[in-house]
């Protein structure tokens, strides 16, 4: 037992690791006698690394059954096709070789894949109106454990086969809903935005997109072999057995953030239909009041929106217009593909993981030198209000409890001047590279032409990351879970436009026998994406944030905000 003498501190130095502080003054228990805390401890895992392979878990799980879904429904379809037709007696390999069960595999599939992506949107925002109400982390055990249920549903319309199990198959995406693909992305990125220091928010995020490519590049690989090996229903057996270790790993490791903690207590929480859609709101152009007292629009986050929406359609359709370049033109095979698919994973979530973290501190030192007085011009209150250590005793309030627990500490500093502006200037220049490269593609002529654009492409990365990072340091702490919920619809709006007008003009172009002038567009449009994202910034600095319904403005960062007084008086 260690006894204290006069150079004992006495108070620690640091929070302890089950009390997870959110950046506006609150502090949340991890858990029920801090027993992620401890497990942590023993697996030598900080908060940000159990986020991290929480991302990676979850993907992996979903990604089980992303190649056995399409064979499955082939199956099924060709033994709907004989149901009602004379039994074959050709080569076996020849059994489904028909055009009517291409055709109506193509249509079914396509069929499964809309209700899915429009389950998808209704998961955004049920998962988005479900953090308010019951925190993060029970919220994120939702997206895990309904899938598990999904799965579960799918094996049996596996083991009905035929048209039955085409009809279950497409029943199952109504549970998405309530849990799936897009909701716990948003929810793990409002954990990271929540436990995640501001200045280490833009890397975490990054390093966790690099989590869910190497959990997908792994899940791609895995799934397929296991269906090859052991038949085509284990992949869902072993995507059903990983969601619930990952439920369980959610509820045990990760932090517990009361929803209260969120909000902004100055103002009532939206509730009904308005609380649903409330993210929609976040979009739409911020008052803020400027240094002289002026009161104006600012449409940064507006640009900011759409910019992320241009960046999305040119960026995520790459992958497949490789994809369909190299069969169409260069003839690979679909374990060419499937090795050029699981390389691009693979080599973006290396540089994800280990070089995006790398260039974001570098650049931000660089850029506080290059431009010193454009630091963070994100909204904060002027040098004078920021809190000092009481020295005299008419500055300490009456104690509420006994004398030896409460002693005068001074606030932690705003963390101001970390070259976060560098962020923006990222995410620019990250889609004039992408639009660079992606044409690069055009010239490939060869199979290594495209396994080098493969391996080349992903470190343009990092454009998504860094508009999350930016899209939490334009908006308040209260908003930060219905700002990063916006940017994941307009980023899941952006990819099924892309699906849409790209697959056209690369069917138009290949027509025309010139299809490697989709790359030109597609760079066209990255560029554009660049340009438009010169119309968004961040507020002046010394501006201050005003919010509809609340009486005094509200400053961005989390700092205590003005009283109406004193804002009289400098006017």
């Amino acid at each position: 037992m260690t006894t204290a003498d006069e150079t004992t501190p006495l108070l620690p130095s640091s929070a302890p690791d089950d009390i997870i502080s959110n950046g506006n003054g609150k502090h949340n228990d991890t858990g029920k006698g801090g027993l992620a805390s401890r497990l942590g401890r023993v697996l030598s895992f900080g908060v940000e690394n159990r986020i991290m392979f929480a991302g990676f878990l979850i993907t992996l799980s979903f990604s089980f059954t992303q190649v056995p879904l399409f064979y499955a429904f082939f199956l099924m379809e060709c033994d709907a096709y004989y149901s009602n037709r004379p039994p074959y007696d050709g080569p076996p390999a020849d059994r489904c070789s028909q055009r009517a069960i291409a055709a109506a595999t193509a249509a079914d599939f396509s069929l499964m894949g809309m209700s899915m992506t429009f389950c998808g949107v209704l998961n955004l925002f049920f998962a988005g109106w479900l953090v308010k109400k019951m925190g993060p982390r029970f919220t994120l055990m939702c997206q895990t454990f309904v899938p598990a249920i999904r799965v579960a549903t799918q094996v049996l319309g596996v083991l009905a086969g035929g048209q039955t199990g085409i009809i279950i198959f497409q029943a199952t995406q109504v549970i998405t809903i309530f849990g799936g693909p897009v909701g716990y992305i948003l929810v793990i990125n409002i954990i990271v935005g929540e436990v995640v220091t501001p200045v280490r928010r833009t890397v975490v995020f990054g390093m966790l997109q690099g989590c869910f490519m190497l959990g997908l590049g792994i899940g791609y690989l895995t799934g397929g072999m296991i269906g090859d090996e052991w038949g085509i229903r284990r992949p869902f057996e072993v995507a059903f057995c990983a969601f619930l270790i990952a439920t369980l790993y959610v509820r045990t490791l990760l932090p517990y953030i009361s929803p209260e903690s969120m909000t902004d207590n100055k103002k009532p929480a939206v509730t009904g239909i308005a609380g649903f859609f409330a993210p929609l709101k976040v979009i739409s152009a911020q008052r803020i009041v400027l240094r002289t007292g002026l009161t104006k629009k600012h449409y940064g986050v507006f640009f900011l929106c759409c910019g992320v929406f241009l960046a999305v359609l040119a960026t995520d359709f790459a992958p497949f217009l490789i994809q369909m370049y190299a069969t169409t033109t260069l003839h690979f095979q679909q374990s060419d593909n499937g090795w050029l698919m699981s390389g691009f994973a693979f080599v973006r979530a290396l540089f994800l993981l280990l070089i995006f973290p790398r260039i974001i501190g570098l650049g931000r030192a660089w850029y506080k030198i290059r431009y010193p007085n454009q630091v963070d011009r994100q909204t904060r209150l002027p040098l004078e209000q920021d809190a000092e250590l009481p020295t005299h005793p008419e500055q300490l309030e009456a104690p509420m409890g006994n004398l030896g627990e409460e002693e005068p500490l001074a606030s932690k500093p705003l963390e101001g001047d970390e070259g976060t502006g560098f962020d923006l200037f990222f995410l620019r220049w990250s889609l004039v590279a992408d639009g660079l490269l992606t044409m690069c593609a055009a010239f490939a002529t060869e199979k290594w032409h495209i396994y080098l654009a493969a391996f080349v492409l992903p470190f343009a990365s990092g454009s998504a990351p860094a508009a999350k990072g930016v899209m939490t340091e334009m908006c308040p702490p209260g908003k930060r879970v219905d700002a990063l919920n916006a940017l994941t619809l307009v980023e899941n709006i952006g990819r099924l436009s892309t699906q849409g007008l790209f697959g056209f003009v690369f069917s138009a172009l290949a027509k025309a026998g010139k299809p490697h002038l989709t790359f030109f567009c597609n760079a066209a449009i990255a560029v554009l994406a660049a340009g438009v994202l010169l119309f968004s910034h961040f507020p002046p600095e010394g501006s201050r944030l005003l919010e509809e319904g609340v009486d005094e403005p509200v400053t961005n960062g989390g700092a205590a905000a003005e009283t109406g007084e004193e804002d009289a008086e400098r006017r």
